[in-house]
């Protein structure tokens, strides 16, 4: 599979508009705007996959001092801390083709490393029960059900938290 993961360009706004509706029922998706917004606010932590000039996938979330995600934060790119502690994942999206090929694990793999080299404390997402177990492979813990009401949805808080380099 011949993809590049790279840093979100403007000129990719309606792409990622196009995949994430693919992705997520309406009420849970992302709006063109709120991508706008993103993309403009942190570039830095929003990734796309690429292949062969198409966005096939990409990761996107702002950096905070929050240990857990709050529905304000997906419309309101003002909660963007560059120097934050945790990296939060918004939304990990795959185009339905490309499913089950391992592309939703090197975008966060990617995600992940960037997180570690800008010594973060870790990273933080919400997710639906049925993706508990897959993001606990990565190292994430369960902090239990989240007060995101995002989409009339049940979320489960999640965090990633790096070891402490030793001296």
């Amino acid at each position: 599979m011949d993809i590049i993961i790279r840093q979100v360009m403007p000129e990719d706004l309606d792409a990622v508009a196009r995949v994430e509706a693919v992705c997520f029922p309406e009420a849970e998706a992302a709006s063109r705007a709120s991508f706008a917004q993103r993309i403009e606010a942190f570039p830095e932590s929003f990734l796309v996959a690429e292949q062969e000039g198409r966005i096939v996938g990409f990761i996107n979330g702002c950096v905070t001092d929050e240990r857990v995600i709050c529905d304000e934060m997906f419309e309101d790119a003002g909660y963007h801390r560059p120097d934050g502690a945790y990296q939060s994942i918004f939304g990990l999206d795959v185009v339905p083709e490309l499913r089950n090929q391992g592309l939703a694990a090197r975008l966060m793999r990617q995600l992940i490393a960037e997180a570690k080299e800008k010594e973060r404390k870790g990273l933080i997402l919400t997710c639906k029960d049925r993706l508990i177990k897959y993001y606990e492979r990565f190292g994430y813990r369960n902090l239990g059900i989240s007060r995101s009401v995002h989409g009339g949805a049940v979320w489960y808080d999640m965090i990633l938290e790096f070891e402490p380099e030793q001296e």
